[in-house]
């Protein structure tokens, strides 16, 4: 009698299992990258046993592990099963530890999105550090500024000249105002180049010139929109209208002697 040979039963290798399981619960690749966060790529490759294409042995074995946990097979017996079958295709040399492993790539990577935010908050704090260092170097600017020097006036000459200056020095102490009366940019700031103030007025904006300043000056494409006055009395305006001035003096001294050339000037 002839003898019946045995059937021969062909096991399916580990990818093909994972595969098996992950359509049984009709899940996609993509669906399954999502929860595993291994990219799909490689999770191909496991489905095909192409193991070479995969970053390493122990990134392989960490992929399957966290494949099998996804679709509720026994991730052990696949590692198990997996170390068999690296071995039979050549892979005699791995050991790795296989109860104790978690993967790490790239379940453990932080995703881009995460990568982005940290690049952002550091941009925020770095900003936020030299905003609070100017703000902290110009208030110890301002407390360390030297007071303007009196500059004392030779009262020699005729008596209408002396008493033109007799009142300028009465009118040195009084402050100077600057009211806009229309729209109008304004850049003020001292000898040393330290602004003192900067902004888009609107009219019925004032700003006052601090009195210690250093030789204040200013800087605007519209004179005509601003008004100034010293003591409360209104001086010549600071330039023609719609021509850009720069470094004009707007100390009480400057100006009064802009307002005594100007009437002096005047037939």
């Amino acid at each position: 009698m002839d003898e019946i040979p045995p059937v021969e039963t062909t096991l399916k290798t580990v990818g093909e299992q994972l595969k098996l399981a992950r359509e049984r619960m009709g899940m996609g690749l993509a669906d399954l990258a999502a929860k595993t966060r291994v990219p799909t790529r490689h999770l191909e490759s496991i489905e095909r046993s192409e193991f070479g294409a995969l970053p390493g042995q122990t990134y392989t074995v960490g992929f399957v592990r966290s494949y099998a946990r996804a679709v509720n097979i026994d991730e052990i017996a696949m590692v198990d099963a997996l170390r068999v079958e690296l071995s039979r295709s050549g892979h005699q040399g791995y050991q790795a530890p296989l109860q104790n492993y978690e993967p790490t790539d790239p379940a453990r990577v932080p995703s881009r999105t995460l990568a982005w935010t940290a690049a952002a908050i550091a941009v925020i704090l770095l900003a936020a550090y030299l905003v609070f260092r100017n703000f902290t170097l110009t208030q110890v600017d301002t407390e360390t500024q030297p007071a303007v020097p009196q500059v004392s006036t030779s009262m020699s000459g005729s008596p209408s000249n002396a008493a033109a200056k007799t009142d300028n020095l009465a009118n040195n102490d009084g402050p100077v105002i600057l009211t806009a009366t229309d729209n109008v940019w304004v850049k003020i700031y001292d000898v040393d180049q330290k602004r003192l103030f900067e902004k888009e007025m609107v009219a019925g904006d004032r700003f006052a010139v601090p009195q210690d300043a250093n030789k204040p000056m200013i800087v605007t494409g519209r004179p005509q929109a601003l008004t100034v006055t010293v003591g409360g009395k209104a001086v010549a305006p600071l330039g023609a209208p719609e021509t850009t001035i720069a470094d004009v003096g707007i100390s009480a001294k400057d100006l009064l002697a802009r307002n005594s050339d100007n009437g002096a000037s005047t037939p």
